[in-house]
């Protein structure tokens, strides 16, 4: 199974595609909606656009898109399913992966780095996903909803139960 297959949308677009700039208009099929349904753990997700385009940028390319959803995602106190529109524009700096040096690894942590390309490939559906991803409260709650803490039974130690026989016996005995 290729790689694209695993991903819940893929729309890959070759960098030797790009020329002067490329634009696309992605709307997943219903099978890839439920494979983002699953894969964000939506309730659902009844509409789901991205308008991407690519033009070349100083170094590399620069990645443009605005993407739209109606979806719910399940409150997390409730259980219930909370209703989200998503309209959100975005902006990715993309550079193709240079060769690195033998027995040379570089690892950097900046979050303004661009992201690499990797075999001249850009996955358009993978970058619509992840944008919509990053738009979504991680920790989705109705409004009003509340998170009360159950109270604690008094003694859960394995060791009170055995004080209450202990406690039994004494009184048996006398």
């Amino acid at each position: 199974m290729s790689p694209e297959h695993r991903l819940p949308f893929s729309e890959v677009v070759r960098v030797n595609e790009i020329g002067a700039g490329l634009e696309r208009h992605l709307v997943p099929d219903e099978a890839a909606r439920k494979r983002i349904i699953k894969a964000l753990d939506l309730a659902s997700l009844s509409a789901f656009e991205a308008d991407l385009k690519i033009t070349p940028g100083h170094v590399g390319w620069i990645l443009t898109g605005r993407v739209t959803a109606t979806l719910e995602q399940v409150c997390g106190i409730t259980l219930d399913p909370l209703p989200v529109q998503v309209d959100e524009r975005f902006s990715v700096d993309l550079v193709e992966a240079a060769e690195p040096e033998p027995d040379e690894i570089e690892v950097t942590m900046d979050d303004d780095a661009p992201d690499v390309i990797e075999d001249s490939r850009i996955d358009l559906g993978q970058y619509a996903v992840e944008q919509l991803a990053l738009t979504l409260d991680p920790f989705p709650r109705k409004p009003g909803a509340e998170f009360v803490q159950p109270e604690e039974p008094a003694e859960i130690s394995p060791f009170a139960v055995l004080k209450a026989f202990k406690a039994r016996d004494d009184d048996g005995k006398s």
